[in-house]
Order: structure tokens, then sequence, then C-alpha cells
């Protein structure tokens, strides 16, 4: 099923002349309407009378999440304040929020692509859909349910918490879609196990999971235990939220709605574009937005794009799962390591269950990894034997992985605290400049 056939199996010529009558259009409202960009194209000795094309996109500025800090809270927004009907903002961890702006025509797109998102994960205007994703300043229970709405389907906007009673209104209810994250969808998974309810019992058959990075390994666990066709999506707040990109029910990337945010992929280190095909970091450009419209949005992901079109009939560009992040990779004594790789080693074995934490720290100058990682309660045993193995076993397979010494430390299934939202999956006690 195909939501919107005109934009979503589009010539790759005429995406491009689409593309490029908005962009042009974009760079010519934000040159006159945001301050920031008018001085940083005249650093740069750009005028949008400059721009002609998509082919142009290098001689623009890039935008980072420090930069909408530092123009906090509007400064970015490139229309009047009596034009802003929604306000959100990132669930950034550290400094202040970025702040997200949309008008009413913002909101109609948002709702556009996360139709385009539900309708690629299999839902339809039957279906009824679950949305645990928390509603607030987080754009996720927000963008899922404008998506759900718009298709026609009946949403049922639960919100995040109180996991008992999710099993109960989804059982009730007869939920047939879930949308959350997947950790979350994990733990829901291990809470109807040991509910007294029965799988059989559950309609539930597809749900779309984002906002946190998640294995193929992770996928597998989420369908075995929920019964269910796992479809990763993708957004960020400070291009729309939910529904920048989305898996199909083929399950072979992400497509990204290219007809509203023009992808790049560049070498984090040196900012050039990089050609087809090749891994690095991932670029946005708005050029529909009217609110807070974004060149060259650095979102730190990497991953690569496919240019060719997918088995499901779709030409949009297609981007891979993200495999980690250019900014917030741990290094540890000079290795780079990737929390997702840590996972992906340990769904691999059948003693671990999903839930780890990693802690890094600092003794004597010398960097130091501690990996707190449950044992699968069927697995759970007092000889102190047969967990030392296990331990020495898990301890040899994720140094192979990571290229780094490390500590490993087996707790009792359940005693890592579960996240209703994004998990937490790295405490880092350095001082780091």
């Amino acid at each position: 099923m195909i939501w919107n056939e005109t934009f979503e199996c589009m010539s790759r010529e005429d995406m491009r002349r689409c593309q490029s009558r908005r962009l042009i259009d974009t760079v010519e409202r934000v040159y006159h309407n945001v301050p920031f960009y008018r001085k940083k194209m005249q650093e740069m000795g750009v005028t949008p009378e400059d721009i002609h094309g998509i082919e142009d996109l290098p001689r623009l500025p890039f935008t980072t999440k420090k930069d909408l800090r530092d123009n906090y809270p509007y400064g970015l927004f490139a229309v009047p304040m009596s034009e802003i009907v929604r306000i959100h903002a990132s669930s950034g961890t550290t400094g202040k929020p970025t702040v997200v702006g949309y008008t009413r025509k913002d909101l109609a797109t948002w709702s556009e692509v996360m139709a385009r998102t539900m309708t690629a994960a299999g839902i339809t205007r039957h279906d009824f859909v679950h949305v645990a994703y928390g509603y607030g300043m987080f754009t996720g229970g927000f963008g899922a349910h404008g998506g759900a709405e718009k298709i026609g389907a009946s949403v049922i906007p639960i919100s995040g918490g109180n996991t008992r009673r999710q099993l109960q209104i989804m059982h009730d209810f007869g939920s047939t879609a879930l949308a959350c994250t997947p950790s979350y969808a994990l733990h829901l998974a291990e809470a109807l196990l040991e509910s007294d309810y029965k799988r059989d019992e559950f309609k539930l058959r597809t749900g779309t999971f984002g906002a946190e990075p998640w294995t193929e390994n992770m996928r597998r666990e989420i369908e075995e235990k929920l019964r269910i066709k796992a479809i990763d999506i993708f957004g960020l707040s400070e291009i729309i939220g939910p529904g920048v990109s989305s898996e199909c029910t083929c399950q072979d990337g992400l497509h990204v709605f290219e007809d509203h945010f023009v992808p790049e992929i560049i070498d984090p280190k040196t900012l050039e574009a990089l050609p087809e095909g090749a891994d690095g970091e991932l670029v946005f450009t708005t050029i529909t937005k009217e609110g807070l419209p974004l060149l060259r949005y650095r979102t730190y992901d990497l991953t690569s794009l496919d240019y060719s079109p997918c088995r499901c009939g779709r030409t949009l560009v297609r981007m891979k799962k993200c495999y980690g992040r250019s900014d917030d990779m741990l290094i540890i004594r000079g290795v780079n390591v990737f929390p997702s790789t840590v996972e992906s080693v340990l769904l691999d074995m059948k003693e671990t269950s999903p839930h780890y934490l990693l802690i890094v720290d600092r003794q004597s100058a010398l960097d130091t990894l501690e990996l707190q990682v449950e044992v699968d309660g069927n697995y759970f045993t007092d000889r102190i034997s047969e967990l030392q193995n296990l331990t020495n076993r898990i301890q040899h397979t994720m140094e192979s992985a990571l290229q780094v010494s490390l500590k490993v430390k087996l707790v009792e299934p359940k005693t890592i605290a579960r996240s209703e939202g994004k998990a937490v999956r790295v405490i880092d006690k350095r001082k780091l400049s």
C-alpha cells in the first residue's frame, strides 16, 4: 500500500525538479526572514540568487543543534509568532532544549508524512493504533496520532507509562498497531509474558518503532515476542518529528520523504559531500517547512543512502538503519565504541536479555568500561562456576567485537531500570571537556 503515489513513486528527474523549486523558495525565505541565515550566507558570500537548484546545496551553510540553542527559543523561526500554532521541544539531556514551532501548514505536512509512514507499515483505516509514545513537548505521541487520524484509523492515545494499564487497554480495545520506542516494545513484551494474559487474546499485528537506535537483533526479538511486524521509523524534532523516513513492509531501508526533506551524506570530519552509497553523517534540508525551516541540519547520525527503487514500488531514496552517531559515540582509550554493537552481541547470546548498561569512568587518567548485563530468567543460576563461565564468555566476545577491554558484571533479571521513553544505555562518569 502507498499513501501518496504522486510523490512516493516520482521519477528521479521529477523529484530533483520538485526539490530544486522548493529549495530556491526556502532559501529566499530564510535569507530575508531569519537573521542567523542571512548573516551566515553573507559571511560565505552567497545570496539567494546563487542557488539555482538542488545541486547548489553544498554552497549553503550547515546548521547544528548548538545553533538552535544559541538562538533559543524562537530566534530561528521564519514567521511571526502569530502564525505559530504549536510549539514542541526536543528531549535533549544537556543544555537548553531545542525549540520547534509549527504553522498550520507545517502540521498538515507532519500529518501527511506520518500518514505515509503508517501506510508503509501496512496500517489502514480499519486499524486501532495504540500510541504509547509520550504526549507533550516530545513530538512522538502527537506525530503518530496525527498520521493515524489522517489515514482514518482509530487512535488510542494512551501515551507512555503504566504498563499494566497498557496491556489491559491493548487487550480490551483490540489494538492492532503499536507505536512506541523499541525498548518500550520489549518492555511490554516482557510484561505480557509475566501477565495473566495470553498472546493469542491480542489482535496486535504490526508496530512502528523509533526515537532511539535499535538493531536487527532487537527487531527479531520484538517480532518473536510480540508476534508482529516491527517497522523502523526515523525522525528528528528539529526537522518535523517522527515522519522524516520510514521502512515499508519490505524492511529494506527507510524511505526518506524527500519531497519535504532533502538528505545528504557528508564526511563528519571534512564536511565534504560523499558519493552515493558511502557511509557518513546524515544531513537534512527542509524544503516545505514554514515555521522552522533548516538548511543542511547536521543530525550526527551515521548511515548511507540508496537511490535504487524499492520492491514495494516506491522510488524515494532509502537510508539504511543508523548504526551510530558521529558525536556521542564513546571513545574508550582511543577506540570508538557504539552501544548498538554491544546490543547486537548480547542479543546473539541466549543466556542474556537485551537490557544492559555501559558505565564509563576514569581512574588514574585511564578510561574504564564496565558492562552490566541481565541474565535471562531461564538461565539464571546460583552456581558460581556457571556464572563465571558466562561472564568470561561475554567478556571475550565483547572485547573481540569492540576491540577494547572491559569489565563484565552479571546482574539478576529485572534489576536494570526499564525506560518508558528512550532507553538509558550509557552512564559516562568521566569529566570530559
